[in-house]
């Protein structure tokens, strides 16, 4: 599957709105469809303390009760309002959602100067700042800290999901702390099966979480024995793995992509449900 780098190469193709409508893409953002039986919310901006600093980050959760945690990963372009709003629409659905700032080693959020229309070599190099280390010790720093919060329930499996490069952070979550994190969801995810030795699929016997593996089709044409792979892999782990490609472009399910498809997006939300459904309780 890809990484980012085509995420530009594929706009000509996937584009549903003119190039330089910042705004409609900010504007969609506010317009997610709000979950039947919303509950209450309260919001707020937090720092987690981690081995390597403070990072920012948007916690979100039901105003009573404790309910089970999910750790949103975002895309090469950071949180920013989309993302904000994906979290808070997760949390009307019955969960303590922290979605973070995955960046912060450089820079706080936002970290793309024109969120999802920022071109790709700018945040290009944000990306390359994190590897396979940094990425395992922010999930274990990100989940401890959901750990501690009285509107978490510990007594439930932690869900998480990521976008585009947050996809492998999902698997190596899940490896990392795998007693906790019981269900995980990529979205158009890059790079999930590679050659390297630090791959994420190649961390799937550690885990014990139930997934979704939602594909862009373009990243599916690119690396059509990638999906074969994860089955195999997840088969051979004894794991239940959701694994589908979907009619899409990559960047698809954030709503202020240039890429953004309503209704294959809507399909993956709900798919996602389910599984938190399933493996959350």
């Amino acid at each position: 599957m890809c990484d980012q780098d085509h995420f530009a190469e594929d706009l000509k193709k996937y584009s549903r709105r003119d190039l330089g409508t910042l705004a409609a893409g900010v504007g969609a953002a506010m317009m997610l469809p709000r979950a039947a039986n919303a509950a209450e919310v309260n919001e707020s901006d937090v720092t987690i303390t981690t081995p390597d600093g403070e990072c920012d980050a948007y916690f979100v959760a039901p105003t009573t009760d404790k309910h089970a945690a999910v750790l949103v990963w975002p895309d090469i372009f950071g949180l920013r309002p989309a993302f904000r709003q994906m979290g808070k629409r997760l949390a009307e659905s019955g969960y303590s959602v922290l979605v973070v700032n995955p960046f912060y080693r450089t820079k706080h959020a936002p970290t793309a100067a024109d969120g999802a229309n920022t071109p790709i070599p700018d945040v290009r190099p944000l990306a390359q700042s994190l590897n396979a280390t940094t990425q395992t010790t922010d999930a274990k720093a990100f989940i401890a800290w959901l750990d501690a919060q009285p509107q978490v329930d510990t007594t439930k499996k932690i869900g998480t999901t990521g976008y585009c490069m947050g996809g492998p952070i999902v698997m190596r979550t899940a490896a990392a702390v795998p007693d906790r994190v019981g269900a995980g969801g990529t979205f158009h995810g890059g790079g999930l099966v590679t050659d390297n030795p630090d791959s994420p699929h190649l961390l799937i016997p550690q885990m014990k979480a139930q997934f979704l593996i939602a594909i862009a089709e373009n990243d599916d044409q690119r690396d059509p024995e990638a999906k074969n792979v994860l089955k195999k892999s997840f088969a051979d782990a004894n794991l239940a793995a959701e694994i589908e490609v979907y009619p899409a472009g990559h960047g698809w399910c954030p709503p202020d992509t240039r890429v953004h498809n309503r209704e294959q997006a809507e399909k993956a939300w709900g798919r996602m449900l389910a599984l938190f459904e399933r493996a959350l309780g």
